[in-house]
C-alpha cells in the first residue's frame, strides 16, 4: 500500500504484538524499560497502567516508532519493526490533546492520512463517511475542530485513527482532558468499538478504574518492569505483590511476620501481637516479614455471616462517611488508623458511630500475605 507496512498475520500461534527482551535508556546508563517481554493476540484490548515514570508511555512510543529500543526486538505479526519508520507501520494513534488540524474541516482532518497513502478521492470520501458514522459524528464533517466540544473532538481523533483501517491502534491517555461523566461514557464507546471492529488496541493510562473497566488484560508497570499482567478481575482479586495490591483499588495492609506456613496457608503475627490467618502469595517461610492485604469490601461487620472459619479482630470506629450507594468507614485496627471498610447502603445495614468498638471479620482466603 504505497510503501506502508501491512501485516500478513494469519491468526496462528505467533503473537500479533511482541516485545522481546526490550530495554530503553535515554542516557546510556539508566534503564527506563527493563527487559520487557510481552505478547498480545490479535483483537485484544490491553492497557498499560502505572504511575508516572513507570515506563508505560515509553513502551507505547517504541511500539509506535517514535522511540527506538536500546536493546531487544519489537514485532508485529511475527516480523521485526525496529527499523520501520512510524509512518510505514500502519498503526493508528490517539493522543490526549487530539492533535487535530485547526485550519481543516473534520472531513479534511480524516482525509489527511488517506491522502498521505495516496488513495483516490472517491475512496477517501467513502472511508471518511464510514469512520465518522462509526463515532456518531456523520453530520459534523463540514465543521472545524474549534466548533466542537472536547468529547466531539475526541471522537474525531478516534475516527481519524481508524479511517485507514489499521490492524493496531495505540491510545495515550486519550480521555484525560474530559470531565468524569463524559470520560466514563467514552470508555464504553471506545471499548465497544474496538471489540466490534476486532481492532488490536494498546491503551496507556494511570487511571486504574479506566484500566479495569476497558481492558481484556492489564499490564501494571512500575520502575520499568511489568509487575503483573492479568485480566482485570484477577488483578484486583489476586494481586501478585504488594505494589499491585496497593496500586489497584483500595486495599488495607497490616504489617507482621510469618509465624507458621503450610502450603498456601499461613499464620501471621502482626506487629501489635494479633494472630491472623492468610493465604501465602509471595512469601517463603516462617520468620519472614509480610504485609497482610485485605480489600475493604471483603471485611464484614456482622461476623456471624462469615461462618466458623472467619478471622475476627477488634476495631475502633474513627470516621463514618455516607457516600450514597455505599457507607465508607475508617477504623483503627492493629495500630493502623487507615483501615477502611465499605458496606452497601441497604435498609438493614448498620450505620457505625465514631468511638464505637466492634469486631470485624473476613475469610482467610480473602486475606493475602504479600512481600513486605
Amino acid at each position: 500500500m504505497n510503501g506502508e507496512y501491512r501485516l500478513a498475520y494469519d491468526g496462528g500461534e505467533d503473537a500479533f504484538v511482541a516485545f522481546e527482551h526490550v530495554q530503553k535508556s535515554y542516557d546510556g546508563e539508566t534503564l527506563v524499560v527493563k527487559d520487557l517481554n510481552l505478547t498480545m493476540p490479535k483483537g485484544e484490548f490491553l492497557t498499560m497502567l502505572g504511575p508516572s515514570g513507570s515506563g508505560k508511555t515509553t513502551c507505547l512510543m517504541m511500539l509506535a516508532g517514535f522511540e527506538t529500543a536500546t536493546h531487544g526486538e519489537i514485532k508485529l505479526g511475527g516480523v521485526s519493526i525496529n527499523n520501520i519508520p512510524p509512518h510505514k507501520r500502519g498503526i493508528g494513534m490517539v493522543f490526549q490533546n487530539y492533535a487535530l488540524f485547526p485550519h481543516m474541516t473534520i472531513a479534511e482532518n480524516l482525509a489527511f492520512p488517506l491522502e498521505v497513502r495516496k488513495l483516490g478521492k472517491a475512496e477517501r470520501e467513502q472511508k471518511v463517511r464510514r469512520a465518522l458514522d462509526m463515532v456518531q459524528m456523520g453530520e459534523f464533517g463540514s465543521r472545524r475542530p474549534a466548533q466542537l466540544s472536547g468529547g466531539q473532538q475526541q471522537r474525531v481523533a478516534l475516527a481519524r485513527a481508524l479511517v485507514f483501517e489499521p490492524e493496531l491502534v495505540l491510545m495515550d491517555e486519550p480521555l484525560g482532558a474530559l470531565d468524569k461523566q463524559l470520560r466514563e461514557h467514552m470508555q464504553f464507546e471506545i471499548t465497544n468499538l474496538a471489540h466490534d471492529l476486532g481492532i488490536t488496541t494498546v491503551y496507556v493510562t494511570h487511571d486504574q478504574t479506566e484500566a479495569l473497566t476497558m481492558s481484556d488484560r492489564v499490564a501494571v508497570f512500575n520502575d520499568g518492569r511489568i509487575q503483573q499482567l492479568a485480566p482485570p478481575d484477577e488483578l484486583y482479586e489476586a494481586p501478585g505483590n504488594s505494589f499491585v495490591a496497593q496500586f489497584i483499588g483500595e486495599n488495607n495492609t497490616l504489617a507482621g511476620r510469618i509465624k507458621s506456613m503450610r502450603g498456601e496457608d499461613v499464620t501471621v503475627e502482626l506487629d501489635t501481637g494479633e494472630i491472623v490467618a492468610a493465604k501465602a502469595v509471595n512469601v517463603t517461610g516462617a520468620g519472614e516479614r509480610t504485609l497482610v492485604s485485605i480489600r475493604p469490601e471483603r471485611v464484614e461487620i456482622d461476623t456471624e455471616k462469615l461462618g466458623p472459619d472467619a478471622q475476627t479482630i477488634r476495631a475502633e470506629v474513627l470516621e463514618f462517611i455516607y457516600m450514597g450507594d455505599i457507607f465508607r468507614t475508617r477504623l483503627r485496627v492493629a495500630g493502623r488508623d487507615d483501615f477502611i471498610i465499605k458496606t452497601r447502603n441497604s435498609p438493614d445495614q448498620r450505620r457505625l458511630k465514631k468511638g464505637e468498638v466492634i469486631s470485624i471479620g473476613w475469610l482467610p482466603r480473602d486475606c493475602r500475605a504479600l512481600d513486605a
